[in-house]
Protein backbone atom coordinates (compact mmCIF):
# COMPACT_ATOMS: atom_id res chain seq x y z
CA UNK A 1 0.00 0.00 0.00
CA UNK A 2 0.96 3.48 -0.52
CA UNK A 3 -0.32 7.24 -0.46
CA UNK A 4 -1.31 7.21 -4.19
CA UNK A 5 -1.42 4.23 -5.30
CA UNK A 6 -3.32 1.45 -3.80
CA UNK A 7 -3.94 3.63 -0.38
CA UNK A 8 -5.95 0.74 1.24
CA UNK A 9 -9.57 0.64 3.57
CA UNK A 10 -7.91 2.62 6.47
CA UNK A 11 -10.13 5.79 5.63
CA UNK A 12 -13.52 3.78 4.99
CA UNK A 13 -12.69 1.62 8.18
CA UNK A 14 -12.09 5.00 10.51
CA UNK A 15 -15.86 6.18 8.37
CA UNK A 16 -17.27 2.82 9.58
CA UNK A 17 -16.26 3.14 13.06
CA UNK A 18 -18.14 6.46 13.87
CA UNK A 19 -22.33 6.46 12.67
CA UNK A 20 -22.30 5.75 8.97
CA UNK A 21 -25.13 6.33 6.86
CA UNK A 22 -24.99 3.46 4.34
CA UNK A 23 -23.90 5.71 0.65
CA UNK A 24 -22.33 2.51 -0.94
CA UNK A 25 -24.95 2.11 -3.78
CA UNK A 26 -22.70 4.63 -5.11
CA UNK A 27 -20.57 1.92 -5.66
CA UNK A 28 -22.44 -0.32 -7.92
CA UNK A 29 -23.28 3.16 -9.98
CA UNK A 30 -19.50 3.42 -10.45
CA UNK A 31 -19.61 -0.32 -10.99
CA UNK A 32 -22.04 -0.13 -13.75
CA UNK A 33 -19.55 2.43 -15.68
CA UNK A 34 -16.32 0.59 -15.62
CA UNK A 35 -14.67 0.05 -19.17
CA UNK A 36 -17.98 1.42 -20.27
CA UNK A 37 -16.93 4.18 -22.96
CA UNK A 38 -17.93 6.83 -22.52
CA UNK A 39 -19.36 6.45 -19.17
CA UNK A 40 -16.47 5.22 -17.18
CA UNK A 41 -15.32 9.19 -16.25
CA UNK A 42 -17.46 10.59 -13.41
CA UNK A 43 -17.21 14.11 -12.23
CA UNK A 44 -19.82 14.43 -9.23
CA UNK A 45 -19.63 17.90 -7.95
CA UNK A 46 -21.17 19.23 -4.20
CA UNK A 47 -20.48 21.76 -1.71
CA UNK A 48 -18.07 21.43 1.19
CA UNK A 49 -19.74 19.59 4.37
CA UNK A 50 -22.08 17.07 1.85
CA UNK A 51 -19.53 13.83 2.25
CA UNK A 52 -17.32 13.95 -0.39
CA UNK A 53 -14.34 12.76 0.72
CA UNK A 54 -16.23 10.05 2.50
CA UNK A 55 -17.42 8.67 -0.64
CA UNK A 56 -14.25 8.52 -2.19
CA UNK A 57 -12.59 6.88 0.42
CA UNK A 58 -15.37 4.25 0.05
CA UNK A 59 -14.76 4.03 -3.06
CA UNK A 60 -10.77 3.58 -2.55
CA UNK A 61 -11.85 0.85 -0.39
CA UNK A 62 -13.94 -1.09 -2.92
CA UNK A 63 -11.68 -1.14 -5.77
CA UNK A 64 -8.20 -1.61 -4.09
CA UNK A 65 -6.24 -4.69 -4.73
CA UNK A 66 -3.62 -4.58 -2.30
CA UNK A 67 -6.48 -5.01 0.30
CA UNK A 68 -9.36 -7.16 1.85
CA UNK A 69 -12.27 -5.09 2.23
CA UNK A 70 -15.10 -7.81 2.02
CA UNK A 71 -15.52 -7.43 5.91
CA UNK A 72 -16.21 -4.03 5.56
CA UNK A 73 -19.17 -3.97 3.14
CA UNK A 74 -21.29 -7.04 4.67
CA UNK A 75 -24.61 -5.96 5.33
CA UNK A 76 -24.25 -2.94 3.41
CA UNK A 77 -26.41 -1.99 0.51
CA UNK A 78 -23.65 -2.82 -2.21
CA UNK A 79 -23.33 -6.06 -1.02
CA UNK A 80 -26.32 -7.11 -2.08
CA UNK A 81 -25.64 -5.86 -5.55
CA UNK A 82 -24.88 -7.93 -8.47
CA UNK A 83 -21.66 -6.09 -9.09
CA UNK A 84 -20.33 -6.79 -5.34
CA UNK A 85 -18.18 -9.27 -6.78
CA UNK A 86 -17.46 -8.64 -9.57
CA UNK A 87 -15.06 -5.45 -8.72
CA UNK A 88 -14.41 -5.85 -5.11
CA UNK A 89 -10.56 -5.10 -4.79
CA UNK A 90 -10.01 -5.87 -8.27
CA UNK A 91 -7.82 -2.50 -9.60
CA UNK A 92 -5.14 -0.76 -9.13
CA UNK A 93 -6.06 2.32 -7.28
CA UNK A 94 -4.52 5.58 -7.92
CA UNK A 95 -5.93 8.36 -4.80
CA UNK A 96 -5.07 12.07 -5.14
CA UNK A 97 -6.32 14.49 -2.71
CA UNK A 98 -5.87 17.61 -4.19
CA UNK A 99 -5.66 19.85 -0.81
CA UNK A 100 -3.18 17.56 0.13
CA UNK A 101 -0.37 18.38 -2.51
CA UNK A 102 -1.49 21.78 -2.04
CA UNK A 103 -1.24 22.03 1.85
CA UNK A 104 2.48 20.28 1.03
CA UNK A 105 3.70 22.05 -1.72
CA UNK A 106 6.65 24.71 -1.05
CA UNK A 107 5.00 26.66 -3.96
CA UNK A 108 1.67 26.47 -5.18
CA UNK A 109 3.14 26.72 -8.74
CA UNK A 110 4.77 23.16 -8.25
CA UNK A 111 1.45 21.36 -7.39
CA UNK A 112 1.16 19.96 -10.58
CA UNK A 113 4.74 18.59 -11.75
CA UNK A 114 4.64 17.34 -7.40
CA UNK A 115 1.45 15.62 -8.44
CA UNK A 116 3.05 13.58 -11.01
CA UNK A 117 6.62 13.37 -9.64
CA UNK A 118 5.16 11.49 -6.35
CA UNK A 119 2.80 9.49 -7.75
CA UNK A 120 5.30 8.10 -10.69
CA UNK A 121 7.37 7.47 -7.53
CA UNK A 122 5.05 5.12 -5.97
CA UNK A 123 4.59 3.13 -10.10
CA UNK A 124 8.07 2.61 -10.16
CA UNK A 125 8.51 1.32 -6.76
CA UNK A 126 5.51 -1.27 -7.49
CA UNK A 127 6.43 -2.12 -10.71
CA UNK A 128 9.90 -1.11 -11.65
CA UNK A 129 9.95 -3.17 -14.96
CA UNK A 130 7.35 -0.88 -15.85
CA UNK A 131 8.15 2.59 -15.12
CA UNK A 132 11.62 3.99 -16.74
CA UNK A 133 13.73 5.95 -14.64
CA UNK A 134 13.12 10.16 -15.86
CA UNK A 135 9.33 9.73 -16.46
CA UNK A 136 7.81 12.88 -15.64
CA UNK A 137 4.53 12.00 -17.34
CA UNK A 138 2.14 10.61 -15.35
CA UNK A 139 -0.18 9.19 -17.96
CA UNK A 140 2.47 7.85 -19.56
CA UNK A 141 3.60 5.63 -16.37
CA UNK A 142 0.19 4.61 -16.39
CA UNK A 143 0.15 3.38 -20.03
CA UNK A 144 3.23 1.44 -19.45
CA UNK A 145 2.54 -0.35 -16.58
CA UNK A 146 -0.85 -1.62 -18.44
CA UNK A 147 0.35 -2.60 -21.75
CA UNK A 148 3.11 -4.70 -19.69
CA UNK A 149 0.64 -6.21 -16.95
CA UNK A 150 -2.53 -5.55 -18.61
CA UNK A 151 -3.72 -4.26 -15.22
CA UNK A 152 -6.05 -1.45 -15.50
CA UNK A 153 -6.86 1.81 -13.19
CA UNK A 154 -9.08 2.95 -10.99
CA UNK A 155 -8.15 6.92 -10.43
CA UNK A 156 -10.34 8.63 -8.00
CA UNK A 157 -9.34 12.35 -7.34
CA UNK A 158 -10.64 14.42 -4.04
CA UNK A 159 -11.11 18.39 -3.91
CA UNK A 160 -9.63 17.90 -7.84
CA UNK A 161 -11.06 21.96 -8.39
CA UNK A 162 -8.91 23.07 -5.41
CA UNK A 163 -6.52 24.21 -7.27
CA UNK A 164 -9.29 26.62 -9.46
CA UNK A 165 -10.17 27.50 -5.82
CA UNK A 166 -6.86 28.11 -4.09
CA UNK A 167 -4.98 29.76 -7.42
CA UNK A 168 -8.25 31.38 -9.03
CA UNK A 169 -6.00 34.13 -10.74
CA UNK A 170 -2.84 31.86 -12.04
CA UNK A 171 -4.62 31.09 -15.82
CA UNK A 172 -1.54 29.31 -16.32
CA UNK A 173 -1.55 26.85 -13.02
CA UNK A 174 -4.82 26.23 -14.55
CA UNK A 175 -3.89 25.62 -17.83
CA UNK A 176 -1.14 22.95 -16.82
CA UNK A 177 -3.55 21.21 -14.22
CA UNK A 178 -5.94 20.83 -16.73
CA UNK A 179 -3.26 19.27 -19.59
CA UNK A 180 -2.58 16.93 -16.77
CA UNK A 181 -6.18 15.71 -16.57
CA UNK A 182 -7.10 15.37 -20.19
CA UNK A 183 -3.81 13.14 -20.78
CA UNK A 184 -5.16 11.42 -18.55
CA UNK A 185 -8.60 11.34 -19.53
CA UNK A 186 -9.07 12.79 -22.73
CA UNK A 187 -9.57 9.08 -24.38
CA UNK A 188 -8.80 7.13 -27.03
CA UNK A 189 -6.47 3.79 -27.01
CA UNK A 190 -4.28 4.44 -24.43
CA UNK A 191 -7.19 5.77 -21.33
CA UNK A 192 -9.49 3.18 -22.95
CA UNK A 193 -6.97 0.47 -22.24
CA UNK A 194 -5.21 1.80 -18.92
CA UNK A 195 -8.31 3.69 -16.68
CA UNK A 196 -10.97 1.27 -16.20
CA UNK A 197 -13.02 3.99 -14.33
CA UNK A 198 -12.14 7.65 -13.06
CA UNK A 199 -14.64 9.18 -10.12
CA UNK A 200 -13.53 12.84 -9.28
CA UNK A 201 -15.34 14.57 -6.84
CA UNK A 202 -15.29 18.69 -5.76
CA UNK A 203 -17.01 21.94 -4.84
CA UNK A 204 -17.57 23.25 -8.77
CA UNK A 205 -18.01 21.57 -12.27
CA UNK A 206 -15.75 21.44 -14.45
CA UNK A 207 -14.38 24.55 -16.01
CA UNK A 208 -15.99 25.68 -18.94
CA UNK A 209 -14.24 27.65 -21.26
CA UNK A 210 -17.36 29.37 -23.51
CA UNK A 211 -19.34 26.42 -23.67
CA UNK A 212 -17.01 23.80 -23.87
CA UNK A 213 -15.89 21.74 -20.93
CA UNK A 214 -12.08 21.41 -20.32
CA UNK A 215 -13.10 17.31 -20.12
CA UNK A 216 -15.23 16.84 -22.28
CA UNK A 217 -15.44 12.99 -22.14
CA UNK A 218 -17.11 13.18 -18.41
CA UNK A 219 -20.50 12.32 -17.22
CA UNK A 220 -21.28 15.60 -14.76
CA UNK A 221 -23.93 15.40 -12.10
CA UNK A 222 -23.90 18.35 -9.68
CA UNK A 223 -26.17 20.69 -7.89
CA UNK A 224 -27.86 22.18 -10.41
CA UNK A 225 -28.05 18.58 -12.35
CA UNK A 226 -27.98 15.88 -10.10
CA UNK A 227 -29.81 13.50 -11.84
CA UNK A 228 -29.43 10.02 -10.91
CA UNK A 229 -27.25 10.52 -7.76
CA UNK A 230 -29.64 12.64 -6.12
CA UNK A 231 -29.77 10.85 -3.21
CA UNK A 232 -26.34 10.72 -2.76
CA UNK A 233 -25.49 14.22 -2.70
CA UNK A 234 -26.31 14.44 1.26
CA UNK A 235 -28.79 12.45 3.60
CA UNK A 236 -32.52 11.49 2.89
CA UNK A 237 -35.39 12.22 4.67
CA UNK A 238 -35.81 8.56 5.35
CA UNK A 239 -32.29 8.51 6.47
CA UNK A 240 -32.34 11.55 8.31
CA UNK A 241 -35.43 10.46 10.39
CA UNK A 242 -33.79 7.07 11.12
CA UNK A 243 -30.56 9.14 12.35
CA UNK A 244 -33.31 11.21 15.06
CA UNK A 245 -35.23 8.32 16.05
CA UNK A 246 -32.00 6.52 16.86
CA UNK A 247 -30.67 9.11 19.03
CA UNK A 248 -34.10 10.51 20.68
CA UNK A 249 -33.53 13.87 18.69
CA UNK A 250 -36.32 16.04 17.30
CA UNK A 251 -36.69 15.19 13.48
CA UNK A 252 -38.24 18.41 13.57
CA UNK A 253 -35.59 20.73 14.18
CA UNK A 254 -33.82 18.76 12.17
CA UNK A 255 -35.64 19.57 9.46
CA UNK A 256 -36.43 23.40 10.08
CA UNK A 257 -32.41 23.65 10.41
CA UNK A 258 -31.15 21.48 7.77
CA UNK A 259 -33.38 20.34 5.07
CA UNK A 260 -34.35 22.27 1.98
CA UNK A 261 -32.26 20.77 -1.04
CA UNK A 262 -34.27 19.07 -3.23
CA UNK A 263 -34.42 17.86 -6.70
CA UNK A 264 -37.10 16.12 -9.40
CA UNK A 265 -36.24 12.86 -7.78
CA UNK A 266 -35.55 13.55 -4.13
CA UNK A 267 -37.71 15.73 -2.27
CA UNK A 268 -34.94 16.81 0.81
CA UNK A 269 -31.83 16.29 1.18
CA UNK A 270 -29.54 17.61 4.20
CA UNK A 271 -25.95 18.02 4.86
CA UNK A 272 -24.63 15.14 6.86
CA UNK A 273 -22.03 17.36 8.24
CA UNK A 274 -24.57 19.65 9.48
CA UNK A 275 -26.98 16.73 10.72
CA UNK A 276 -24.22 15.13 12.72
CA UNK A 277 -23.15 17.70 14.00
CA UNK A 278 -26.64 18.41 15.62
CA UNK A 279 -26.61 14.39 16.56
CA UNK A 280 -23.12 14.42 18.32
CA UNK A 281 -23.51 17.85 20.36
CA UNK A 282 -27.79 17.69 20.53
CA UNK A 283 -27.49 21.16 19.48
CA UNK A 284 -29.40 22.91 16.64
CA UNK A 285 -27.88 26.14 15.24
CA UNK A 286 -25.56 27.05 12.27
CA UNK A 287 -22.46 24.61 11.55
CA UNK A 288 -21.16 27.20 9.27
CA UNK A 289 -19.73 29.49 11.15
CA UNK A 290 -16.20 29.80 10.00
CA UNK A 291 -15.00 33.55 9.37
CA UNK A 292 -14.02 32.48 5.70
CA UNK A 293 -17.57 31.62 5.14
CA UNK A 294 -18.89 35.12 5.81
CA UNK A 295 -16.12 36.49 4.03
CA UNK A 296 -16.61 34.84 0.96
CA UNK A 297 -20.10 35.09 1.40
CA UNK A 298 -20.32 38.89 1.68
CA UNK A 299 -17.38 38.84 -1.32
CA UNK A 300 -19.49 37.35 -3.36
CA UNK A 301 -23.31 38.82 -2.57
CA UNK A 302 -21.90 42.66 -3.06
CA UNK A 303 -20.41 42.26 -6.41
CA UNK A 304 -21.69 44.79 -8.35
CA UNK A 305 -24.18 43.04 -10.89
CA UNK A 306 -27.41 44.48 -12.07
CA UNK A 307 -30.37 43.13 -9.61
CA UNK A 308 -27.86 41.22 -7.78
CA UNK A 309 -28.58 42.89 -4.62
CA UNK A 310 -32.45 43.10 -4.95
CA UNK A 311 -32.35 38.46 -5.55
CA UNK A 312 -30.29 38.39 -2.61
CA UNK A 313 -33.07 40.93 -0.28
CA UNK A 314 -35.97 38.93 -1.91
CA UNK A 315 -33.91 35.44 -0.83
CA UNK A 316 -33.52 36.62 2.62
CA UNK A 317 -36.81 37.32 2.89
CA UNK A 318 -38.25 33.86 1.65
CA UNK A 319 -38.45 34.27 -1.73
CA UNK A 320 -37.85 31.82 -4.76
CA UNK A 321 -35.10 33.65 -7.56
CA UNK A 322 -35.13 32.68 -10.81
CA UNK A 323 -32.36 32.53 -12.49
CA UNK A 324 -30.79 31.24 -15.58
CA UNK A 325 -27.90 28.71 -14.58
CA UNK A 326 -26.16 28.03 -18.45
CA UNK A 327 -24.03 31.02 -18.25
CA UNK A 328 -21.77 30.02 -15.86
CA UNK A 329 -18.35 29.12 -16.44
CA UNK A 330 -17.47 26.93 -13.40
CA UNK A 331 -14.98 29.30 -11.59
CA UNK A 332 -14.42 31.80 -9.36
CA UNK A 333 -13.34 34.87 -11.86
CA UNK A 334 -15.66 34.92 -15.00
CA UNK A 335 -18.71 36.79 -13.90
CA UNK A 336 -20.61 38.32 -16.25
CA UNK A 337 -24.41 38.35 -14.78
CA UNK A 338 -26.12 38.70 -11.06
CA UNK A 339 -27.15 34.69 -12.41
CA UNK A 340 -23.46 33.97 -12.47
CA UNK A 341 -22.91 34.71 -8.69
CA UNK A 342 -26.28 32.79 -8.04
CA UNK A 343 -25.17 30.22 -9.91
CA UNK A 344 -21.78 29.69 -8.01
CA UNK A 345 -23.68 30.06 -4.80
CA UNK A 346 -25.63 26.80 -5.89
CA UNK A 347 -22.55 24.99 -5.93
CA UNK A 348 -21.44 26.27 -2.57
CA UNK A 349 -24.64 24.95 -1.13
CA UNK A 350 -25.47 28.70 -0.17
CA UNK A 351 -28.72 28.51 -2.60
CA UNK A 352 -30.76 24.94 -3.31
CA UNK A 353 -31.77 25.01 -6.89
CA UNK A 354 -35.51 23.86 -8.20
CA UNK A 355 -34.75 23.00 -11.72
CA UNK A 356 -37.93 22.68 -13.24
CA UNK A 357 -38.71 26.00 -12.26
CA UNK A 358 -35.42 27.38 -12.34
CA UNK A 359 -35.52 29.40 -9.47
CA UNK A 360 -32.96 29.58 -6.63
CA UNK A 361 -33.52 30.06 -2.79
CA UNK A 362 -32.05 29.33 0.55
CA UNK A 363 -32.68 26.38 1.71
CA UNK A 364 -33.10 26.55 5.58
CA UNK A 365 -32.50 28.04 9.19
CA UNK A 366 -28.55 27.09 8.77
CA UNK A 367 -28.01 28.68 5.76
CA UNK A 368 -30.23 31.73 6.47
CA UNK A 369 -27.68 32.34 9.21
CA UNK A 370 -25.13 32.88 7.54
CA UNK A 371 -26.47 35.09 5.30
CA UNK A 372 -27.71 36.83 7.88
CA UNK A 373 -24.20 37.22 9.21
CA UNK A 374 -22.73 38.33 6.27
CA UNK A 375 -25.09 40.89 5.18
CA UNK A 376 -24.67 42.82 8.10
CA UNK A 377 -21.30 42.91 7.15
CA UNK A 378 -21.87 44.72 3.95
CA UNK A 379 -23.21 48.39 3.53
CA UNK A 380 -26.73 47.61 2.99
CA UNK A 381 -28.06 50.16 5.92
CA UNK A 382 -31.73 49.59 5.24
CA UNK A 383 -31.38 45.85 5.02
CA UNK A 384 -28.83 45.93 8.53
CA UNK A 385 -31.31 48.25 10.21
CA UNK A 386 -34.40 46.00 9.41
CA UNK A 387 -32.24 42.62 10.57
CA UNK A 388 -30.96 44.35 13.60
CA UNK A 389 -34.40 45.66 15.04
CA UNK A 390 -36.44 42.48 14.05
CA UNK A 391 -36.71 41.32 17.32
CA UNK A 392 -37.87 44.10 18.81
CA UNK A 393 -40.72 44.72 15.97
CA UNK A 394 -41.86 41.51 16.43
CA UNK A 395 -42.09 42.02 20.27
CA UNK A 396 -43.99 44.99 19.18
CA UNK A 397 -46.58 43.36 16.91
CA UNK A 398 -47.26 40.25 19.53
CA UNK A 399 -47.93 43.08 21.93
CA UNK A 400 -50.32 45.19 20.10
CA UNK A 401 -47.97 48.20 19.95
CA UNK A 402 -48.94 49.57 16.95
CA UNK A 403 -47.79 52.61 16.93
CA UNK A 404 -44.00 50.48 17.43
CA UNK A 405 -44.31 48.58 14.51
CA UNK A 406 -45.11 51.76 12.20
CA UNK A 407 -42.19 53.85 13.72
CA UNK A 408 -39.85 50.82 13.33
CA UNK A 409 -41.14 50.32 9.14
CA UNK A 410 -40.44 53.95 9.36
CA UNK A 411 -36.92 53.69 10.40
CA UNK A 412 -35.73 50.85 8.19
CA UNK A 413 -37.33 52.64 5.17
CA UNK A 414 -35.68 55.83 5.89
CA UNK A 415 -32.49 54.77 3.86
CA UNK A 416 -31.81 55.76 1.03
CA UNK A 417 -30.35 51.94 -0.10
CA UNK A 418 -32.95 51.28 -3.39
CA UNK A 419 -33.04 47.89 -2.11
CA UNK A 420 -35.48 48.65 0.39
CA UNK A 421 -37.69 50.74 -1.78
CA UNK A 422 -41.42 50.01 -2.46
CA UNK A 423 -43.10 49.79 -6.07
CA UNK A 424 -45.54 47.76 -5.21
CA UNK A 425 -47.19 45.14 -2.59
CA UNK A 426 -44.91 42.24 -3.36
CA UNK A 427 -41.77 44.54 -2.83
CA UNK A 428 -43.56 45.90 0.12
CA UNK A 429 -43.94 42.22 1.59
CA UNK A 430 -40.42 41.45 1.16
CA UNK A 431 -38.89 44.05 2.91
CA UNK A 432 -41.62 43.35 5.48
CA UNK A 433 -40.80 39.93 5.29
CA UNK A 434 -37.24 40.89 6.12
CA UNK A 435 -38.10 43.34 8.80
CA UNK A 436 -39.73 40.63 10.64
CA UNK A 437 -36.59 38.49 10.29
CA UNK A 438 -36.21 37.22 13.90
CA UNK A 439 -39.57 35.84 13.49
CA UNK A 440 -38.17 32.67 11.37
CA UNK A 441 -36.69 30.97 14.77
CA UNK A 442 -40.15 30.77 16.17
CA UNK A 443 -42.64 30.82 13.07
CA UNK A 444 -43.38 28.72 10.17
CA UNK A 445 -43.85 31.84 7.45
CA UNK A 446 -45.94 31.35 4.83
CA UNK A 447 -46.43 34.10 1.76
CA UNK A 448 -49.64 34.25 -0.10
CA UNK A 449 -50.81 32.00 2.50
CA UNK A 450 -54.75 29.92 0.09
CA UNK A 451 -57.78 30.66 1.76
CA UNK A 452 -60.72 29.75 0.02
CA UNK A 453 -61.60 33.15 -0.93
CA UNK A 454 -57.92 34.76 -1.80
CA UNK A 455 -54.39 34.92 -0.33
CA UNK A 456 -53.49 36.00 3.02
CA UNK A 457 -50.33 38.10 2.27
CA UNK A 458 -48.29 36.39 4.91
CA UNK A 459 -49.38 34.01 7.90
CA UNK A 460 -47.03 33.46 10.71
CA UNK A 461 -47.81 29.95 12.21
CA UNK A 462 -45.90 29.21 15.36
CA UNK A 463 -43.40 26.16 15.74
CA UNK A 464 -44.35 23.20 18.01
CA UNK A 465 -43.26 24.74 21.88
CA UNK A 466 -43.49 28.20 20.82
CA UNK A 467 -45.78 30.21 23.03
CA UNK A 468 -46.91 33.11 20.75
CA UNK A 469 -49.64 34.28 19.17
CA UNK A 470 -50.26 33.15 15.50
CA UNK A 471 -50.78 36.25 12.98
CA UNK A 472 -52.25 36.96 9.40
CA UNK A 473 -50.60 40.08 8.21
CA UNK A 474 -52.57 41.90 5.30
CA UNK A 475 -50.37 44.47 3.59
CA UNK A 476 -51.68 47.78 1.28
CA UNK A 477 -50.04 50.03 -0.50
CA UNK A 478 -51.60 53.21 -1.20
CA UNK A 479 -54.62 52.54 0.71
CA UNK A 480 -54.93 52.36 4.44
CA UNK A 481 -54.09 49.97 7.64
CA UNK A 482 -58.19 49.58 8.13
CA UNK A 483 -58.95 48.40 4.90
CA UNK A 484 -56.50 45.46 5.14
CA UNK A 485 -57.23 44.13 8.54
CA UNK A 486 -61.21 44.91 6.50
CA UNK A 487 -60.00 42.51 3.77
CA UNK A 488 -58.82 39.70 5.90
CA UNK A 489 -62.39 39.86 7.96
CA UNK A 490 -64.26 40.32 4.49
CA UNK A 491 -62.62 37.35 2.91
CA UNK A 492 -62.52 35.67 6.31
CA UNK A 493 -58.72 34.81 6.08
CA UNK A 494 -58.99 33.96 9.22
CA UNK A 495 -60.40 30.60 8.53
CA UNK A 496 -57.76 28.88 6.93
CA UNK A 497 -56.50 28.49 10.39
CA UNK A 498 -59.30 27.28 11.80
CA UNK A 499 -57.68 24.41 12.93
CA UNK A 500 -55.39 26.12 14.85
CA UNK A 501 -56.40 26.36 18.58
CA UNK A 502 -53.86 29.42 20.15
CA UNK A 503 -54.43 33.33 20.15
CA UNK A 504 -54.33 34.92 16.59
CA UNK A 505 -53.72 38.56 15.78
CA UNK A 506 -54.49 40.15 12.69
CA UNK A 507 -52.18 42.97 11.43
CA UNK A 508 -52.92 45.15 8.77
CA UNK A 509 -49.99 47.87 7.89
CA UNK A 510 -50.24 50.40 4.62
CA UNK A 511 -47.47 52.09 2.75
CA UNK A 512 -48.64 55.66 1.57
CA UNK A 513 -46.01 56.07 -1.34
CA UNK A 514 -47.00 60.43 -1.95
CA UNK A 515 -45.94 60.24 1.90
CA UNK A 516 -42.94 62.06 1.52
CA UNK A 517 -41.96 61.27 5.42
CA UNK A 518 -41.86 57.67 4.09
CA UNK A 519 -44.36 56.29 6.88
CA UNK A 520 -46.34 53.47 7.63
CA UNK A 521 -49.80 52.99 9.16
CA UNK A 522 -50.65 50.16 11.25
CA UNK A 523 -53.19 48.27 13.10
CA UNK A 524 -53.53 45.19 14.94
CA UNK A 525 -56.32 43.39 16.37
CA UNK A 526 -57.13 40.16 18.14
CA UNK A 527 -58.75 37.30 17.05
CA UNK A 528 -60.04 34.27 18.83
CA UNK A 529 -60.73 30.79 18.91
CA UNK A 530 -62.16 28.08 21.12
CA UNK A 531 -59.52 25.30 21.95
CA UNK A 532 -61.80 23.00 19.85
CA UNK A 533 -61.92 24.76 16.69
CA UNK A 534 -65.10 26.48 17.06
CA UNK A 535 -65.36 30.75 16.34
CA UNK A 536 -65.79 32.93 19.02
CA UNK A 537 -68.68 35.44 19.55
CA UNK A 538 -66.44 37.82 17.76
CA UNK A 539 -67.09 36.10 14.44
CA UNK A 540 -71.13 36.26 14.40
Amino acid sequence: MGIYLNPGNKGFKGILNGTYVDKTGLIDYVNSTINTSPDRLTCFSRPRRFGKSFAAKMLCAYYDKSCDSRALFEGLEISRKESFEKYLNQFDVIYLDITRFISTAEDIKNVVRDIQKKVIEELRQAYPDCVKEGETVLADALAAVSQRTDNEFVVIIDEWDALFREAKNDSGLQKEYVQLLRGLFKGGTVTDETIAAAYITGILPIKRYGTESALTDFQEFTMTKPDILASYVGFTEDEVCRLCEERNISFEKMKRWYDGYSFETIASVYSPNSVMSAIRRRSFRSYWTTSETYESLKDYISMNFDGLKDAIVAALAGQRIGIETLSFQNDLTSFKSRDDVLTLLIHLGYFAYDEPRNQAYIPNLEVAESFKVAVQNTDWRGVNRALRASEDLLNAAISFNSQAVAAALDEVHSSETSILQYNDENSLSCAITIAFYTARNYYTIIRELPTGKGFADLAFLPRKGIDKPAMIVELKYDKTADTAIQQIKDRRYQGALKDYGGELLLVGINYDKADENKRHTCLIEKWGYYSEGEESADDE
